[in-house]
């Protein structure tokens, strides 16, 4: 993700969860199950699963971080991604090489005792199977949000359904939905107040972020063109490697001097790209997306999740209950303020 250190160049607005009252976030479904794998873990490390084995700490998180943005009035659509370019199977491929080094040192610190150790590595093992995405979609669906099938990367069909203004924002950590061209990006969005940092016991305040792509580069005077072309030079999803030694900051003095990539390749002869740029600048400017989805905002299913969740999966009835109740509450309240603006509008 080339642009992953943006906020070095162009900070966004802090907004209140009330502020999304009403909106669509069309969510990237991967991007938030992933932080739900590395965070909602035991004392040990380990995922919360059921009394079978079978992993549950995504449909935690999802449960309880959706339910509260029902109870607030968001609407959301969740994106999962689809088949891999082949740009980003190189990336998969490192990642897993990744987690398979980090599963050894788990090991490694299990052996050891040293517990401190086992629940910062633990978080860097995480792995995303097809029944867990399968157990999300039903979830997700019994809480009456929408599910839809991006062909390739999730994000770029999220952006596209913001320039079709099917929904307001995409909601990611990432900022690339920008690259991919939506006009505004929701942060932290499940993560909005007091999170605890990496390898400390200190915690800090996370606030939601709203970035505006036009305000972006029209602060920093480039095209979307050129931060796709910033981005290549720090390391995408498709070329994580990048430009060794070029941050944020010495990619953006090199495209607004030079203007573009071929230019820049062209003038400072010790910046070599080992990737094909113009293959990695398609992804992000004519990405792979399908007009095949169905944006049908439902009811809370509290029946049918207490069934999955408790009977099938071993959660707490009386808390699902009492959380679903509270969401269908927002979620009608939400339905009810629609109408009427609509009646006096």
């Amino acid at each position: 993700m080339g642009v992953k250190k943006i906020s070095d160049l162009f900070e966004g607005m802090q907004i209140e969860i009330d502020q999304l009252r009403q909106k669509k976030l069309a969510v990237d479904a991967y991007n938030i199950i992933y932080q739900f794998l590395a965070s909602i873990r035991g004392y040990d490390g380990s995922l919360l699963s059921d009394s079978e084995g079978t992993i549950t700490s995504h449909l935690t998180g999802l449960l309880y971080r959706n339910s509260r943005l029902l109870e607030k009035g968001v609407k959301l659509v969740y994106v999962f991604d689809g088949e891999p370019s082949q740009l980003k199977k190189e990336e998969i491929r490192r990642r897993a090489e990744v987690k398979a080094k980090a599963r050894e040192e788990l090991e490694d610190a299990l052996e050891r005792g040293d517990m401190k150790r086992v629940r910062t590595v633990a978080q860097r093992t995480s792995k995303l199977t097809k029944p867990m995405v399968e157990d999300s979609k039903k979830l997700l669906e019994l809480l009456g949000i929408p599910v839809v099938e991006a062909p390739q990367e999730g994000e770029s069909q999220a952006a596209y359904l913001v320039q079709q203004s099917k929904v307001w924002a995409v909601a990611s950590q990432d900022y690339d939905s920008l690259l991919f061209g939506s006009p505004i990006l929701i942060r932290n969005l499940t993560l909005s107040g007091k999170r605890k940092l990496p390898r400390s016991n200190r915690t800090i305040n996370v606030k939601i972020e709203e970035y505006h792509q036009k305000e972006l580069l029209r602060t920093l005077e480039i095209t979307r063109e050129q931060l796709v072309d910033m981005s290549i030079l720090i390391g995408t999803d498709f070329n994580p490697d990048g430009v060794k030694g070029i941050g944020p900051k010495t990619a953006y003095k090199l495209i607004k001097e030079h203007g573009d990539l071929e230019t820049v390749l062209e003038k400072e002869e010790k910046i070599v790209l080992d990737v094909d740029y113009n293959a990695v600048r398609k992804v992000f400017l004519n990405p792979v997306i399908t007009e095949d989805y169905d944006l049908k905002f439902g009811s809370i299913d509290i029946e049918g999740v207490v069934e999955f969740l408790c009977e099938e999966r071993g959660f707490s009835k009386d808390r699902v209950y009492g959380t679903l109740q509270k969401a269908k509450k927002g979620q009608e309240a939400a339905l009810k303020q629609k109408s009427l603006d609509s009646y006096f509008g």
